[in-house]
């Protein structure tokens, strides 16, 4: 059986204050100690950076030997597009389509009444040659080219051709440096990146670069050139995403190597579309190109025919006029054939239907143009079957150049 002692229980309750009192010193010394090191570390990092303060570094300095040393942090982006751009950019010119007005107008008479775009594509016997859209130099008294750099050159229309809206100029060749490449746009591919580059809204943008993607390829659009409500050709595009605003007509569909695939010649602009761009294929655009620089104009063959689309004629004169089988809906009426022409020398007459061409069924005028340009040449034949006074007759015809 034990006791109780008071002295022992004194000893004990000293000892356990001793205990607390102990560790809430070690833990306040913990906290001042904890406290001084971040104090002595938060300057170094510049939380309490004093702007008037000269002596404080910023985030963009370094110390060396004790002293802080500020830099400035330069970046050099070099990426496929900026090499593509440096490549092709300063091939790409502005054109202003300078026509007369009133005399008491400014610049005695003459004013810019529109610009686009053009490309460099050769140098040769101390000219450059540039190849643009016919619309933007249609109607010209005079064309002007600003290179990059802002120098202006007067320049001279080699000549053009509506069918495919391409046109070639000429201009002085000794300030031209840049001379673009052209590429192989049937390697295209959807979905491929693309650079547009051109003058959106005239010179004061000149060389704007914008990037997209081929959206489409072998796209067709129908255009009407004299401009009477009837379509008279189809055009096969590309179709991009990239920027083509007014005033790129005429300017570089670029790939990432910076080749040219691509003459940009048109935008759908209605409201309800976005994104819609439209080049010509550099591949169809060459040998246009090279027919304008040689001779000024495309030699394509030639039948010397005047010709209305059967659709468009009425039932009455379908039956009555050109006396069509009930069946046949189809076709190329000719309404005039020219003396000596090649059709004249083949027998076709007037009020004959034409619906085929080598057997390839012609449903209308468009698509009997596009089997003639495309697909002949001046010298060759072509089998032409046509229906006259209601029969089915055939004819072989040797197209020729037309003669102006």
């Amino acid at each position: 059986m034990g006791y109780y002692d008071d002295h022992d229980f004194e000893n004990r309750k000293q000892r356990k204050k001793g205990s607390k009192l102990g560790y809430f010193l070690a833990g306040l010394a913990g906290v001042i100690i904890g406290a001084i090191l971040v104090l002595s570390i938060l300057p170094s990092l510049g939380v309490f950076k004093n702007n008037d303060d000269e002596s404080n570094v910023s985030q963009d300095a370094t110390v060396q030997n004790g002293k802080s040393v500020n830099e400035n942090v330069n970046l050099d982006v070099t990426t496929s597009v900026t090499k593509a751009v440096d490549k092709t950019g300063d091939a790409v010119v502005g054109i202003e389509n300078i026509q007369k007005s009133s005399f008491w107008d400014q610049d005695n008479g003459k004013s810019a009444s529109a610009s686009g775009s053009g490309v460099v594509y050769k140098k040769a016997n101390g000219k450059a040659y540039i190849v643009t859209n016919n619309h933007v130099i249609e109607g010209a008294n005079e064309l002007e080219v600003t290179l990059k750099d802002g120098t202006k050159l007067s320049a001279k229309l080699r000549g053009s051709d509506p069918w495919t809206d391409l046109a070639v100029i000429e201009v002085d060749g000794s300030k031209v440096k840049k001379v673009a490449e052209f590429g192989n746009s049937d390697k295209l591919k959807p979905g491929e990146p693309v650079i547009a580059i051109g003058n959106p809204l005239g010179l004061q943008f000149s060389g704007s670069i914008t990037q997209g993607i081929v959206s489409g390829l072998n796209r067709t659009i129908d255009v009407d050139i004299n401009e009477d409500g009837e379509v008279d050709w189809n055009a096969e595009v590309i179709q991009t995403d990239a920027a083509i605003n007014p005033g790129n007509s005429g300017g570089a569909l670029v790939n990432m190597a910076g080749q040219v695939v691509g003459i940009n010649s048109m935008k759908i602009a209605e409201s309800a579309v976005e994104g819609i761009g439209l080049s010509i294929p550099i591949d169809a655009a060459i040998p246009i190109i090279n027919d304008i620089e040689k001779y000024g104009e495309v030699k394509r063959a030639y039948m010397g025919v005047n010709l209305s689309s059967v659709e468009e004629i009425s039932q009455y004169h379908q039956q009555n006029t050109l006396k069509l089988p009930a069946g046949v809906k189809f076709g190329v009426a000719i309404t005039g054939v020219q003396p000596n022409s090649p059709a004249s020398k083949a027998g076709l007459k007037e009020f004959d239907v034409i619906i085929a061409m080598d057997n390839k069924e012609i449903k209308d005028v468009v698509g009997l143009r596009k089997y003639l340009y495309n697909e002949k040449k001046i010298g060759d034949s072509v089998k032409i079957t046509f229906y006259r006074d209601g029969k089915k007759e055939s004819a072989t015809v040797r197209l020729s150049a037309e003669t102006m």
